[in-house]
Parts: structure tokens; sequence; C-alpha cells
């Protein structure tokens, strides 16, 4: 089976057609006869007539076969033309980037962004560097997962991760949440969300708005007495409980007295809701148009335990995958002798003969044509 290491060479097959368009057209010459009058018309060069037929057709098909071997042999044959090259985490620092370049003896090197997945990628496309060529990967700490078993590669790799006291500090994530409560509990809810930007090292802004727009990810409603506008939408629904009496502020140190909560009749998807209970704090969800719902008697909280544990429960609810294990730095060895796609590209040599092949009875039927 022919091996194709660049595929995108088979892209170049509509060249066929040159071949094609030139054998099925041929020149002929009108006959011209000279009239007594023509004296007296301006002069005109001969006209030509073309007509579509097909010519050659054996020489035709040679050239046809000859442009396909020369795709194929393109497509399966390898041309290395990287050399030197550093690949780098464009999060990095600037300053420490080029320190460990220098180090590392790159500073003439080609340089490169750091793919996503950078071990798996250069083991997929090591066959475009040349034999004698040498990588660094300079990156942030954390960026390149540690692979299961350690990769083999047949250029030197050297990979260079920066401390977390060199590595730039994440970015602060922002939360849209839109609050429609009523005057005496609108407080309590933007205490609480004051509480949460604090929280968590104070990873995440909570941005507090009166009506939802296309980043809102969170929807307070805590309105007894109405029902949300229908174009709402958002992925999470926070609803207070039907009967709850007002509260004070969200981080007082009053006693928590539970309530029986009651679904909002705009909300009749609540009824058959499911049971979810975290850190002690009962809450119940379900699925509509207008996003996830979820009640409890505990919004707003009504001390500073429970929104504590408000706080870690939703974390928990919302957290994102754990990050793999970081790649630290160190260098992988050449340890393997030869790549497996120039060693399974064999149909390239008998492409070559054969290109050869094509070209020379290409050129005995052209000649024998002329003759």
């Amino acid at each position: 089976m022919m091996l194709s290491s660049y595929p995108l060479w088979w892209l170049a097959l509509p060249v066929l057609l040159l071949p094609i368009w030139w054998h099925r057209q041929k020149r002929q010459r009108l006959k011209a006869e000279l009239l007594a009058t023509a004296r007296f018309l301006p002069s005109a060069p001969p006209q030509q007539l073309r007509v579509w037929q097909w010519r050659d057709r054996m020489l035709l098909l040679v050239r046809c076969v000859l442009l396909v071997t020369l795709i194929a042999w393109l497509a399966a044959t390898i041309f290395p033309w990287r050399g030197d090259t550093v690949l780098i985490d464009s999060g990095a620092d600037n300053a420490w980037t080029e320190q460990q370049i220098t180090a590392a003896g790159f500073t003439s090197a080609a340089r490169a962004a750091l793919p996503p997945n950078a071990l798996q990628w250069l083991r997929a496309h090591e066959r475009d560097w040349r034999p004698a060529a040498r990588l660094l990967i300079v990156a942030r700490a954390g960026q390149i997962a540690m692979p299961a078993r350690v990769p083999q590669f047949s250029h030197p790799i050297e990979v260079r991760t920066a401390p977390h006291s060199v590595a730039a500090a994440a970015p602060r994530t922002e939360q849209h949440i839109t609050v429609a409560a009523t005057a005496d509990r609108a407080m309590a809810w933007q205490s609480l969300f004051a509480a949460f930007d604090v929280a968590g090292n104070a990873a995440t802004r909570h941005k507090l708005s009166a009506e939802p727009d296309a980043n809102t990810t969170l929807i307070v409603w805590d309105m007894p007495a109405a029902a949300p506008p229908a174009n709402w939408r958002a992925a999470n629904w926070w609803i207070a409980a039907a009967d709850a009496a007002p509260r004070g502020d969200a981080v007082s140190s009053a006693p928590a007295v539970p309530a029986a909560g009651v679904a909002r009749p705009a909300f009749p998807e609540l009824a058959n809701a499911s049971t979810l209970t975290l850190n002690g704090i009962t809450m119940k969800y379900a699925d509509s148009a207008r996003g996830r719902l979820w009640t409890s008697d505990a919004f707003p909280p009504r001390d500073a335990d429970t929104a504590r544990a408000l706080y870690e429960s939703w974390q928990r609810l919302s957290a994102a995958p754990s990050p793999p294990y970081a790649t630290p730095s160190q260098i992988f060895g050449s340890t393997r002798s030869a790549l497996p796609a120039i060693s399974n590209a064999r149909p390239a040599y008998w492409l070559a003969l054969a290109l050869l092949a094509l070209f020379i009875i290409e050129r005995i039927l052209t000649h024998a044509r002329r003759t």
C-alpha cells in the first residue's frame, strides 16, 4: 500500500487536464484562393480553424501516466527541510525565554509557536527535520502534559519549563451573573457574590447585572410575585424558595433557620426535580429550555458558614477537569534510529524508477511523431 507522507500533493491531479487539452486541439489552415478583385481589398493574414479531436492517443496516455506517477512520488517522498528549531510557548515570560534559548545554544535557530500536545505533534511531524537538527521546547510549567511512557524521537529534544515563580500568573476569570431580586433581598445576593470574589484566592470575579446577555452564565431569580421574561437564557438558574422569609445580610452571624422551600409556579420543571446534597446543603435541580434550574432553602445563605458551604458546593459542581501531570525540564535523546514514515515509504523507490522509464518513453514517442 502506498504511503502518502504529504497527501496534499494529490490536490495537483487537475494538472492532467493540460495534456488532454493540448492533444485535443488541432489547428488547420484554410485553403486560400486569390481572386481578381483581391487587389482592391486590404491584405489580411491567413486564418486558422481549431478543430477538437484526439491526436496521438498513445502519447497522451503516457503523459497522463507520467504526471500521475510524478504526483504519487512527491506524495510518498520525504524531504526534510527544517534545521535547529525552538518551539516557544506564547504565554511564557519573554526575558526568561531569551535566557533559556541563549543558555541552550539556540540563538541562531529558527523559532516557531508551541503547538498543542507538543510531544505528540513532534512525533507526527519529526520527519520534517533534517537528521542533524536539534529541537528546544521553552514553555511555562504545566503546559506540556507528561506522557505515560517516555517518548522516542530520532532527534535530540530538550524541554525547558519555567518554575512556578517565573511562570506568568493565570489571568483572573470573570463570570457574568444576572440578579433579579426584590429590594429586601438584593443586598443579600450582592453580599454573597462579593464574598465569592475574595474566595478561592480571588481567582474569579463575579460581575452582576440586571439583565442577561450572551456572556451570562448564571441567573438568580428571587422575585416571588413575578415570572422571568421568556427570552432569558443561561446555563444555570438559582431560584429562591417561594415561601422563604426575607433575610438580612448573607454573611451575618445569625444562626440558620431552615425553610421548607416550595418551587415557584413559573418553573413547573422543578415539580419533578432531582435532589442533591453537598456539604450539608440540599439542592433540587431540573433541566428546562431556559437552562438548568437549581433551588434550595439556602438561597441566599443566612450566615457565613452556609455561604462558605454553598461556595464550595458550587465549585465542586462546576469544577473543570483536573490538569494532567506536567512534564519537568529534561532532555529526550535520539533513541529511535529511523522514522516510521521514512522506513515505510518504500514505494517511492520504484515510483522513481517508473517515473524515469515513463519519461524516456514519452521522449521517444515525441521524437517519433516529429519525424
